[in-house]
């Protein structure tokens, strides 16, 4: 007679080394990422992806031998300081991560005294990482020594030739070199400094050092000199005109410096000088180049930020200034389609016709980058109106430009304004606001728009709460809970949805809504979503619930190419039946060019698992794909009082049931709403007017 099992139920199939390979990849990615944050790792993201992995093998073996195999943790340890991750935190987050995964490890949840192996294992690895590390600051050390004594034997040699090097660099430079008194009297003066004051070295060495400058600059070269004897300066560079024997003065540069003795007292000066009158011009001409766009020859954004200090200073306390943002729309196809030279053409188009627009007026025209342009208007009493402005620029670009014989091209562009500014505003300050109003206006499918400060503090909000997302995730203020779907007909739990939520510590509970679109924000929603659907399918199978499972897909993860993968992998490791589980396809990606949502929603149909369609309202989804329920758009949800809409949501339920899909809809907040959807047909229910959920999962 077979024994029982001791956990009462029938063993099951080891996963294969496929899917354990998966979960250690996983495990290795996570642990990667963590530590890539706490030391500078000389090896690309692949690289300590692979190594981790390993190690992650070689320490879920030692935890599982009999008795755990310290020693390979130990090596796993020192593995880890050869890596260089060797940071402040590494050792930290690397014992977090590891201690989290092995505990919660499947194919380790029998084995006995699991969390007291886990630890003689994560303390052999914190062994062997500081023995290793203790010795390799020990290899450090010691070759440090053996340099330095090497140096010292370098040093004794080096000085038996620094005189003759010194002779011939001084004989031989193209800078001319002169070697004085501390009182500027020359002593020496090299070929190339004679050549350069059209005098004889032994000319020079008659003279003064300041006998050789200008008489209106010979005070104030004194005086530097003086500083730099005085040990006040430790260099001089000064530009100072020189006079010629001729008489001609040239710009030159002076660079001296103190020669001291042993015990560092001045001795004497030496003086390198440089001929810059031809540097000076080229230095004149590059700069206007650094500031300026070669392309169109506008001001670039560098020149725009330092101008726009004195600008807003100078500016008409009454009137201010307006800066107008604008982007190109749609340029990427102009080059892509028409090619880069014919881009490069409609840019310097653009440029022109801005500066015929505000011909006339106080204003700075600047290129700020790729296909962005920006204009800052100093108003008077005679400068007309943003909206006059908007439509002038909106009706010169769309004035078309005839390229290759009988080809007009136009373009339109979408402007964010920022309409007197406060004058003690940074410049900084005034491009954020300029942008962020530019990407609302584009965000909104406007031509144009006004920087709104309410509008502004919200997205500097979220731009905040975005970028704070992946530690709250990491220390675990983010989690997912559960709400119960409803039948309409008579109100019994048909199902539950998994939802996250945000347990801010300053904003309170933050929505599964809110966090998909911070997440969206941040490239977040891939590996958020992909936590979300496999903690909600452990959960649920853990609690026993008895009742299928939505997961609401976003549209990267509806694309992703492992999302089959992932969901046939959790799948297998809590053993829920492929129908239980129903993660919800966004329509818009159904109906998308590149058919990845639609080719995985196919493959999950083939293994038994029942796709839903969320913000469903197009039939077109229907007669393509398999699917179990679809759960309408919430826009015409919120809009079903309206007669055309009220027809269109009926013929929607209708085409959905003919093809034996269940209906559902979200936001159910009052019994006269569940009750008026169920007089329309609709199936399934959810909202806040539903709390329960069944099984002790946790609520939303």
């Amino acid at each position: 007679m077979t024994a029982p099992h001791p956990r009462g139920d029938v063993p099951r199939k080891k996963p294969s080394a496929e899917r354990a390979a998966r979960r250690l990849g996983t495990l290795a990615r996570k642990w990667g990422y963590l530590i890539s944050t706490t030391a500078y790792l000389p090896h690309t993201p692949e690289e300590v992806e692979r190594e981790l992995a390993v190690l992650v093998g070689r320490l879920f073996e030692a935890v599982a031998s009999d008795p755990p195999e310290l020693e390979e943790a130990a090596a796993a340890g020192a593995r880890l300081v050869e890596l260089r991750c060797v940071g402040a935190d590494s050792l930290r987050r690397s014992l977090e991560v590891l201690g989290k995964a092995l505990l919660r490890e499947p194919e380790l949840r029998r084995v006995d005294g699991l969390a007291e192996r886990v630890v003689l294992v994560l303390g052999a690895l914190s062994a062997g990482y500081g023995e290793t590390l203790r010795e390799d600051i020990q290899k450090r050390q010691e070759g440090l020594s053996r340099a330095l004594l090497k140096v010292e034997q370098e040093t004794r040699q080096k000085q038996i030739i620094t005189r003759a090097q010194f002779e011939e660099v001084f004989a031989g430079s193209a800078s001319g070199v002169a070697l004085t008194e501390l009182d500027g009297r020359v002593l020496r003066a090299n070929a190339a400094l004679a050549k350069t004051l059209n005098r004889t070295p032994a000319e020079i060495a008659a003279m003064t050092l300041f006998d050789l400058v200008h008489p209106d600059e010979v005070e104030q070269l004194r005086e530097a000199y003086g500083e730099l004897v005085a040990g006040r300066l430790h260099r001089l560079r000064v530009g100072r005109r020189l006079i010629g024997k001729d008489g001609e003065p040239m710009w030159a540069t002076f660079a001296a410096s103190v020669i001291r003795d042993a015990v560092g007292t001045p001795r004497q000066l030496i003086t390198i000088i440089d001929d810059d009158t031809e540097v000076s011009l080229l230095q004149r001409r590059l700069s206007h180049q650094a500031l300026h766009d070669v392309l169109t020859a506008l001001p670039n954004r560098q020149f725009f930020s330092t101008r726009l200090e004195n600008l807003l200073r100078d500016a008409d306390a009454a009137r201010g200034v307006t800066l107008f943002h604008l982007d190109l729309d749609g340029f990427s196809q102009i080059t892509g389609g028409l090619g880069q030279n014919l881009g490069d053409r409609v840019l310097r188009g653009v440029a022109a016709k801005l500066k015929t627009v505000f011909e006339g007026e106080k204003a700075l025209i600047a290129r700020l980058g790729g296909d962005e342009f920006g204009v800052l208007v100093q108003n008077t009493a005679d400068t007309p109106g943003v909206v006059a402005l908007v439509r002038r620029i909106t009706h010169e670009l769309a004035e078309p430009d005839y390229v290759d014989g009988n080809r007009g091209v136009a373009v339109s562009a979408s402007i964010g304004v920022v309409h007197r500014p406060p004058r003690d505003i940074t410049p900084a300050e005034l491009l954020r606001a300029s942008d962020l109003t530019l990407r609302r206006v584009q965000r909104a499918g406007n031509q144009w728009g006004l920087f709104d400060r309410e509008l502004d503090r919200r997205d500097r909000h979220d731009f905040g709460l975005a970028a704070a997302m992946a530690g709250a995730w990491e220390n675990g203020e983010i989690e997912v809970r559960f709400r119960p779907l409803v039948a309409a007909a008579d109100g019994s739990v048909q199902g539950v949805e998994a939802r996250l939520r945000w347990n801010h510590p300053a904003e309170g509970v933050l929505a599964h809504e809110t966090c998909v679109r911070l997440a969206g924000e941040t490239g977040l929603a891939l590996p958020l979503g992909t936590w979300l659907l496999r903690t909600a399918v452990e959960r649920v199978a853990a609690a026993g619930v008895d009742l299928p499972l939505t997961v609401e897909l976003t549209a990267h993860q509806a694309a992703d190419p492992e999302l089959v993968g992932e969901i046939r992998g959790v799948l297998e490791s809590t053993g829920l039946a492929p129908e239980r589980v129903r993660p919800g396809f966004p329509s818009a990606t159904l109906l998308a060019d590149s058919g990845d949502a639609a080719d995985n929603l196919k493959v999950l149909a083939e293994i038994g698992v029942g796709a839903e369609i969320h913000d469903f309202g197009d039939v077109t989804c229907l007669t393509e794909y398999p699917v179990r329920a679809v759960r309408l758009a919430p826009g015409l949800a919120a809009r079903r009082d309206h007669p055309l809409v009220d027809r269109s949501l009926t013929a929607l339920v209708e085409a959905a049931h003919l093809a034996g899909a269940e209906v559902g809809v979200a936001g159910i907040e009052r019994v006269e709403q569940s009750e008026w959807w169920r007089e329309r047909g609709v199936d399934r229910l959810s909202g806040p007017l539903f709390a329960e959920v069944p099984g002790g999962l946790p609520a939303c």
